[in-house]
């Protein structure tokens, strides 16, 4: 049982890994550009039944667990189950504002934010309540450069995240053809011009009179 922690949070590594990707992958599909993200999370949240309240439902029924809960224990986990659902849906935006601002590849710039940001967000906040409580430790200089370089790799991923390659079917510009004018310039014409004769032995072309032959 000394590692089996460790086993679960490689579990949480993986499972989390793959959420946006899946997530992404789900909003696509739903075919839907203004509303397939709302339809997506709503999937999420039937998942969510199935996995956070049937399975927990069903483990403390067999385990013969008592269903006595105390008022700090249901606080504290209604806040972090809106926490979650809130990190949740605000990846989903992230996601599809990315996806409509031509990220190439979304789920690797975004989850790479989240998860370079929410270890600083956690390290912060659980020190503070930590202090709150009255508990004081040292803080290690590998702890707080660890966190430090966390968050550059955050703002390394936002300042250099990569481009979509650009769109090759585009037609290039059209280029009038160049031909040589008089006295051996060269003259890129827009339109056809028509030579009109104005005086004898001169005609007006454009805004110049060259002469007749």
């Amino acid at each position: 049982m000394g590692h089996h922690w460790l086993l679960f949070a490689l579990m949480t590594v993986v499972s989390w890994g793959v959420y946006g990707i899946l997530l992404h992958k789900g909003q696509v599909l739903m075919g839907d550009p203004v509303n397939g993200r709302y339809k997506a999370f709503l999937l999420v949240g039937v998942a969510y039944f199935v996995v956070a309240i049937l399975g927990p439902l069903f483990i403390l029924k067999t385990s013969g667990a008592t269903w006595k809960f105390t008022a700090g224990g249901i606080n504290w986990s209604f806040i972090a189950g809106v926490a979650g659902a809130i990190g949740a849906f605000t990846t989903l935006l992230a996601l599809g504002a990315a996806f409509k601002g031509k990220v190439a590849n979304p789920p690797a710039v975004v989850m790479s934010i989240v998860f370079a940001g929410a270890p600083v967000v956690n390290a912060l906040v659980s020190i503070w309540l930590d202090r709150l409580a009255g508990k004081s430790y040292h803080l290690p200089f590998p702890f707080v450069a660890g966190i430090v370089m966390a968050a550059a790799g955050g703002f390394m991923v936002v300042k250099f995240k990569p481009s979509a390659p650009p769109d090759k079917s585009a037609a290039p510009a059209a280029v009038a053809p160049v031909t040589s004018g008089l006295g051996g310039g060269l003259i890129r014409p827009t339109t056809e011009l028509a030579a009109v004769e104005v005086a004898a032995g001169y005609a007006d072309v454009s805004t110049r009179s060259y002469p007749v032959t």
